[in-house]
């Protein structure tokens, strides 16, 4: 089987985790679109596999969360008209993102919709990733309530951070505004365990939630970048938390999260992700069965 040289592939690679779209890939790496997106499948699944196994007993102090908004091959409010009103792969997809305060570390992600039952798989998740007792702040949305008492059972000091918006004007240019009105303030609640009232924020996990759109071509708005397939979609997104974890070095810590975390030593290249995909294309040697050495003929002899 003929692969492209790593040099070209840790091309595409970089080229999608700095906001390239798929179509300008291939004209800038002289490669067909097929190429591209079985290379960003494998990556991701390579990708997904390694945070599942590494990215666990996290020591954390301060855990944020929030939920980033795209969609995949039509927006939800265009679904009914779009004639696959019954595909579930299709329509709004929201990442649900776990970032640890200090180190910056995207601990959990998840793709999904945005009611309970993702709640509840996103938060059992992030909590059998946690070596300790954390302060965890949240938005006001409601199914995080009974998410978080489900899986941390109150082993955990929780609270909300609410954003008040101010009275949306009635001329028509407002309604058609894409961003919600202008955020007039906040309310901090504490709603279990004992919070620090001056940690309660979600600032942190908002900046990595405008680093993914950045990042990532597909989460860009108003474009036709948009994903078109659910499963590229989830690629992109693990591909692109392993770049930010392991490869990315942080502006402010000067290492990446991963190294800021402890949970990785060195600095990651993207080349160490190529090596992962052909690791697990290449598939252990088969040993075969036990057979006792036969003695030599003269040996046999002699005895």
């Amino acid at each position: 089987m003929n692969k492209l040289p790593v040099a070209t592939r840790v091309q595409i690679l970089s080229m999608l985790c700095e906001g390239s779209s798929l179509r300008s890939i291939t004209r800038v790496a002289d490669v067909s679109l097929n190429t591209v997106t079985k290379l960003l499948i494998d990556a991701g699944i390579a990708c997904a596999v390694y945070h599942d196994e590494h990215v666990q007993n996290v020591k954390a102090t301060r855990v944020q969360c929030d939920e980033v908004w795209s969609f995949v091959a039509v927006k939800e409010k265009n679904r009914q008209k779009s004639g696959r009103a019954m595909d579930p792969t299709v329509g709004d997809a929201w990442t649900w993102t776990a970032i640890e305060a200090d180190s910056k570390l995207l601990i959990s992600y998840m793709v999904g919709g945005r009611d309970t039952e993702f709640a509840l798989m996103f938060m059992d998740d992030l909590r059998r990733r946690l070596a300790n007792r954390v302060q965890l702040t949240t938005d006001g949305h409601r199914p995080y309530f009974q998410a978080v008492e489900e899986a941390f059972a109150g082993d955990v000091d929780y609270a909300v951070l609410v954003k008040l918006y101010g009275k949306p004007s009635a001329s028509a240019e407002a309604s058609r505004r894409y961003s919600p009105t202008d955020c007039v303030g906040t309310r901090k609640d504490a709603i279990t365990g004992n919070p620090d009232p001056r940690h309660i924020s979600t600032s942190f996990v908002e900046r990595q939630n405008l680093t993914m759109r950045m990042a990532m071509r597909r989460f860009t708005r108003l474009a036709n970048a948009f994903s078109k397939k659910l499963e590229n979609h989830y690629h992109a997104v693990a591909l692109h938390a392993m770049f930010y974890n392991f490869v990315r070095i942080h502006k402010t810590l000067k290492v990446t999260p991963a190294m800021a975390a402890r949970i990785e030593k060195r600095l990651w290249s993207m080349e160490d992700i190529v090596a992962l995909i052909d690791a697990r294309e290449t598939p252990p040697k088969k040993r075969g069965s036990y057979r006792p050495r036969q003695p030599k003929p003269e040996a046999a002899i002699s005895n």
